[in-house]
């Protein structure tokens, strides 16, 4: 499905309900270097109810989590703008639903890959509405356990859905402890798709630590500042750290489709008679004197003496010349 790391930037709700913000990250994400560009389509009275709690008290402006969904809603027209503005700028347009109604919004809007956040994974209405649609599907694997991923996954492929999962630890930041990098094999093994590592930490090195271990796909929040207003500031990266996670990943994956031969040490073979050392005597040793350990020492370059490596053959041996200290050592100096 990928042929290199795949990295998305997740706008969320960093752009707080501001169309003209939104737009913003559109640019500066296009100058970043990734591939792709992620939003969340929420239409609150689709998707909530004024009984959903705060998953963390951050808002002083929404009284409660619905408003806050009313106050991040975008009409369709507007949708079909910043799809507009993503191919205009080389970004794959990639959204998150969060009810039907969404995906319908999102096949008119012409959405380039639908991904499944993690509250979602077990929504098998939602899941049928968007394999209906026939296109990619990324799953989130945050809130879900291997035996709920199996259902999942199993439903998937009775549509036979084009689908990947992504490791993910729902905590905003994550702390080390809690990454999971160990879950990109284990995924990889049981489920043979193509496995990525969504990333929450707020940091440059995670990244570069999932693409190395294999992931395919790498998402994460990007924000302007973070100490910007929303729940997912404190766990983005910004915009420069974007770039810098970019290049190191594409360094990465160089070094990933160029594996070394430890077989084959041709190349070095100049760099080894530089480096590499012969035998030599450290002091002044007459002719008969039988060599000891202690009249050794190793000099560069290689090829001037015996192979330092050979020491321990030439240990009991004795002189047949007269050697002066620093002398290299030779075959024809011995019995």
């Amino acid at each position: 499905m990928y042929n290199k790391p795949y990295l998305i930037a997740e706008i969320a709700q960093a752009h707080d309900g501001s169309l003209g913000i939104l737009h913003s990250y559109i640019d500066a994400v296009a100058k970043t270097g990734v591939q792709a560009i992620k939003f969340q389509m929420h239409i609150a009275e689709a998707e909530s109810s004024i009984h959903e709690p705060f998953r963390i008290q951050f808002s002083k402006e929404d009284a409660t989590r619905f408003d806050y969904w009313k106050r991040m809603e975008f009409s369709l027209d507007q949708w079909k703008v910043v799809k507009k503005h993503c191919d205009e700028v080389g970004l794959d347009f990639i959204c998150s639903p969060f009810s039907n109604l969404a995906v319908d919004w999102l096949e008119e809007i012409g959405v380039h890959t639908y991904k499944i956040g993690s509250g979602e994974v077990s929504n098998l209405l939602l899941l049928e509405k968007v394999t209906q649609t026939g296109k990619p599907i990324i799953i989130s694997s945050g809130m879900s356990s291997f035996s709920e991923l199996d259902e999942t996954v199993q439903f998937l492929n009775s549509k036979k859905a084009n689908f990947s999962i992504l490791q993910c630890t729902t905590a905003y930041p994550t702390k080390p402890e809690q990454y999971g990098l160990n879950v990109i094999s284990e995924l990889k093994e049981r489920y043979s798709v193509p496995i990525g590592f969504s990333d929450h930490s707020s940091l440059v090195s995670t990244g570069i630590a999932a693409a190395a271990l294999g992931a395919e796909i790498v998402e994460f929040h990007v924000v302007f500042h973070k100490d910007m207003f929303g729940p997912d500031a404190v766990a983005s990266l910004t915009l420069e750290e974007t770039k810098q996670l970019v290049e190191a990943v594409q360094k990465i994956n160089s070094a990933q489709n160029n594996p070394i031969n430890k077989n084959n040490s041709e190349a070095f073979k100049e760099l080894k008679s530089i480096f590499e050392k012969s035998l030599a005597i450290n002091k002044d040793l007459p002719i008969g004197h039988t060599i000891t350990f202690s009249d050794l020492e190793s000099k560069k370059p290689s090829g001037f003496g015996i192979s330092a490596k050979q020491f321990k053959d030439v240990i009991g041996k004795k002189l047949t010349n007269k050697k002066t200290k620093w002398d290299f050592l030779n075959e024809d100096d011995l019995e």
